[in-house]
């Protein structure tokens, strides 16, 4: 799964990695320590509203983490629906409107992982690949908030999801279920809003080849959301 993970980009950053167009909502300050329903930085594509027809643009958009789905009453449903399986994200009700026209990448350095130790504690691991941002595979929605008018500014709530699949035998060990990571050749199919069959998308989900990250134990210190500095990334070093 991915219950909580980093993202130390900038947004200047990650601009010019992914090649937005558009900067959509507040900036946000480095991360090491990003929990659910927190507010994130994300990459879709959506066509302008002011332009009907245009071409999509990419954006670099801050929505909050845990999906609400637009039929949900309120935002409890949000804490629930952090992460969504990607073998059925085609077919749930929860996910399936937004895995068809509502995709989107989660940059982070890298996501935490606890792993059961022999005493029975929960050891936290930080799991990182080869370059600085991965590019997480989610889906993000609008949900209308019922208690605010029509033309409040904030009646449209912006969510997202992190997709996981299964984990590679290297990362199994630790947890059996890992976020998906989107090589840069899959980015422009997987924000493209134009593809909607979701045949073809869950097809795209499966080509996904496993990524190869590495874990190394950090310190118990992150398993409080109100820990938040950059010596959470710092490794733990083993006995010698």
């Amino acid at each position: 799964m991915c219950g909580r993970y980093a993202n130390r980009s900038s947004g200047k950053e990650l601009q010019s990695f992914f090649d937005t167009m558009q900067t959509v909502g507040d900036e946000l300050p480095p991360s090491y320590n990003v929990a659910p329903t927190q507010p994130v930085r994300v990459i879709l594509e959506r066509t302008p509203r002011e332009e009907p027809g245009a071409e999509p643009q990419r954006q670099l958009r801050t929505v909050k983490w845990g999906l609400l789905p637009a039929w949900s009453k309120d935002r409890k449903m949000a804490s629930k629906l952090i992460n969504a399986r990607s073998e059925s994200v085609t077919e749930k009700p929860s996910f399936r409107s937004s895995a068809s026209k509502r995709r989107a990448i989660i940059p982070a350095t890298g996501y935490y992982e606890w792993m059961k130790s022999e005493a029975g504690s929960k050891v936290p691991y930080f799991l990182h690949g080869e370059d600085d941002i991965l590019a997480m595979a989610g889906l993000y929605e609008l949900w209308p908030d019922p208690e605010l008018p029509e033309d409040d500014p904030n009646k449209w709530v912006w969510t997202c999801t992190v997709l996981t699949r299964p984990a590679s035998d290297s990362l199994g060990h630790i947890h059996d279920r890992s976020p998906l990571i989107l090589p840069e050749s899959f980015w422009e199919h997987w924000l493209d809003p134009n593809l909607t069959d979701k045949g073809e998308v869950q097809a795209m989900i499966n080509s996904v080849p496993e990524s190869h990250l590495e874990p190394y134990e950090v310190s118990t210190a992150v398993n409080s959301p109100r820990n938040n500095d950059p010596s959470l990334l710092e490794p733990i070093a083993g006995p010698a």
